[in-house]
């Protein structure tokens, strides 16, 4: 018997009426005030050199360690836009937007300080604003995502704004 049938009739049962094991919450449930934090991620060598060669972003600070020190880094510095993308990556693993997070409408972003190679970023999130949207059963929730390093200090903050879906009537 498979252990999705209980009844022992072999069938599989289709996608839909399988249940995820993760499901994110409606607007509603983001009030302002919710907050949460991700697992981390430690940014390695492979994964810098893998997101500047995809995405181009070759500049000498970013594939020369000597050109970062030369410019009084302490060491092989990670794009901005990588911070971002792998901070964005650890929210939605989360599962707080799984299955009801319909679009990533804006942000406002600022990198506070070096991220390394090494480096290990997790993010704290805290609702801000939430309000129905103009139409339909959604809304738009509005969070202070703040990265911060293995030292807990703040790498980068952005606000992105969602449209989220609403609770099912």
């Amino acid at each position: 018997m498979s252990s999705f049938d209980s009844a022992g009739s072999g069938s599989v049962p289709e996608r839909r009426d399988l249940p995820y094991l993760i499901h994110g919450r409606t607007w509603e449930q983001m009030g302002v005030g919710f907050s949460f934090r991700t697992t981390g991620r430690t940014i390695s060598e492979t994964d810098l050199v893998n997101f500047i060669t995809l995405v181009g972003i070759n500049e000498p600070l970013f594939v020369d360690v000597q050109v970062s020190l030369d410019l009084g880094y302490s060491g092989r510095l990670v794009p901005g836009t990588l911070t971002f993308t792998y901070a964005e990556g650890l929210v939605i693993q989360s599962g707080s937007i799984h299955g009801t997070g319909m679009a990533f409408l804006h942000t406002d972003l600022d990198v506070k300080a070096p991220v390394y190679v090494g480096d290990t970023i997790w993010v704290s999130v805290e609702v801000t604003e939430s309000r129905a949207a103009s139409s339909g059963n959604r809304g738009l929730v509005t969070t202070r995502n703040t990265v911060h390093n293995q030292r807990d200090e703040v790498v980068m903050v952005y606000s992105p704004i969602r449209l989220t879906k609403g609770a099912d009537q």
